[in-house]
């Protein structure tokens, strides 16, 4: 199966647009500060907003949601476990060098490298080799068949060898190089990251000449911002906050449907989670559906499994949570020591606090004892994957999105034994998405993958809630298309004066 540039671009990523003559820096109110600037180390929001638009990826999606070529102009699957990428000729890098075949075989045993210890390993790990072939190729190969390879790729942003080599990881974090529209000016830590146009990108050139990402955690502040005009974006604003911008005539809403499913974490390993009882009256304490409507209801919808519909796996006949907190209430009761085991409640700004406090005050009505913990974005991702899990917070919210709309991306490092994530040890599972992650054919993926859904949903070893809408608020001038994997292409952008 061959795909070339011809078939790819029809209704592509890399959509041309007339660009403003006048020049103009945008502003971005983020929830947080990157936890990294460097694509190969964490993946989420924050991060991903700002480090996405300085680096390419092998591959992208369209707004539309195709894989469509970004620096692997074509590729052909020539074996069940081999892929050969041809490597776009004539980009740089942002200090001038070339990025050639050599960078993307790096970048590749660089994030599938264990001792990285990248957070994204597990979505990589099935790659077991790269190497560079005749004709600007490189050649990927997995241990056995991956139909989600390609998909995964999506996320695999190209790093310089010769920089990382030269400076080291940490450096390369502090001041990345990347090949993508913008390049890397400055990062005022817990202030602001500073990007600036590269004018010589091979590929369309973004309309701003700076875009300045500040960490705004105080929503309301976000918002105020915003209809000052100190702000042309802003992220994670809540369906009050929408509310408040429509009557505004120089801002506007937009919304999109994601992939993302939001999710109640349980540590199984530690009181009270780790008696299914008790995680049974936690999931019949909680109103999914009353969290929808009364809190969020930017089209949201209830789901009983780590996948949602965007996602390739996702199981029909999946069975919807029950929302009894009486019945709820008398579990917890049976099991006073348990029911008395103070519960830490891991969280960050990121995330909806009204979920948050919400999801709260339901497990307490029934009789647990949680408080909530909030800290920032790293400190909150650094304790969900503490090595020793019984350290881990008691519960935590979390809302997965892996951008590759294909249940791999969510279901294998939230629930993979061995995966930094995963909060479950269930031999079943793990044999069921390795059977999912090597097959070629699709109903054997999605049976797979149906099993896993019931198992989790039988054992409650994670509460999924709904899948997640975005909301943002933008200037009246700013064109900028929403998208299910929850991108921020500065050069797909527009303004309008």
């Amino acid at each position: 199966m061959k795909h070339t540039m011809r078939a790819l671009l029809t209704g592509a990523a890399l959509a041309v647009f007339a660009l403003p003559a006048f020049a103009k820096d945008l502003t971005v109110d983020l929830a947080g500060e990157p936890s990294s600037l460097d694509p190969q180390v964490q993946w989420n929001p924050d991060s991903y907003y700002v480090y996405r638009n300085i680096f390419d990826n092998l591959v992208t999606r369209s707004n539309e949601g195709e894989i469509v070529p970004e620096i692997a102009t074509e590729w052909e699957q020539v074996s069940d476990n081999e892929l050969v990428l041809t490597i776009r000729d004539g980009v740089t890098f942002h200090d001038g060098s070339a990025l050639t075949p050599e960078d993307v075989v790096f970048s590749v045993k660089r994030i599938t490298d264990p001792a990285f210890a990248s957070p994204q390993l597990g979505q990589f790990n099935q790659i077991t080799g790269a190497e560079v072939m005749e004709g600007n190729k490189v050649k990927l190969t997995t241990n056995g068949p991956y139909p989600a390879l390609l998909a995964q790729l999506v996320k695999l942003s190209i790093v310089p060898k010769a920089v990382v080599e030269e400076v080291g990881d940490e450096a390369f974090n502090a001041a990345p190089v990347g090949s993508g529209p913008y390049k890397f000016e400055s990062w005022d830590r817990g202030v602001s990251v500073t990007l600036t146009k590269n004018a010589d990108y091979w590929g369309e050139e973004g309309p701003f000449d700076a875009a300045i990402f500040r960490a705004v955690p105080d929503a309301a502040t976000r918002v105020a911002d915003l209809q000052a005009g100190a702000a042309d974006l802003v992220v994670s604003i809540d369906s009050d906050a929408a509310a408040q911008l429509q009557n505004n005539p120089s801002v506007k809403v937009l919304s999109a449907p994601t992939e993302r499913v939001a999710y109640l974490g349980l540590n199984l390993d530690i009181p009270p989670f780790n008696n299914l009882d008790m995680r049974k009256a936690a999931s019949l304490a909680i109103d999914r559906q009353g969290i929808i409507d009364g809190l969020l209801q930017a089209g949201e919808q209830p789901v009983a499994q780590l996948a949602s519909p965007a996602h390739f796996g996702y199981a029909e006949d999946i069975a919807p949570f029950e929302y009894d907190p009486e019945q709820a209430a008398e579990i917890v009761k049976a099991h006073p020591d348990l029911a008395a085991t103070p519960v830490s409640f891991g969280t960050a700004p990121v995330f909806d606090q009204r979920v948050v406090q919400a999801l709260q005050q339901m497990l307490n009505d029934v009789g647990f004892n949680v408080e909530i913990s909030m800290t920032d974005m790293p400190t909150y991702l650094a304790a969900a994957r503490a090595e020793d899990r019984a350290q881990r917070p008691g519960a935590s919210f979390g809302r997965w999105s892996c951008a590759c709309q294909d249940a791999d991306g969510i279901a294998y490092p939230l629930l993979k034994s061995d995966s930094s994530w995963s909060r479950v040890n269930d031999p079943k599972i793990d044999e069921l998405l390795e059977k999912a992650r090597v097959s070629l054919d699709e109903q054997v993926r999605k049976d797979a993958y149906a099993e896993v859904a019931q198992i989790v949903r039988d054992q409650y070893y994670v509460l999924p809630i709904y899948q997640a809408a975005v909301l943002y608020g933008a200037s009246a001038k700013l064109g900028f298309e929403p998208t299910a994997n929850e991108s921020m292409f500065l050069n797909r952008m527009t303004w309008e004066e």
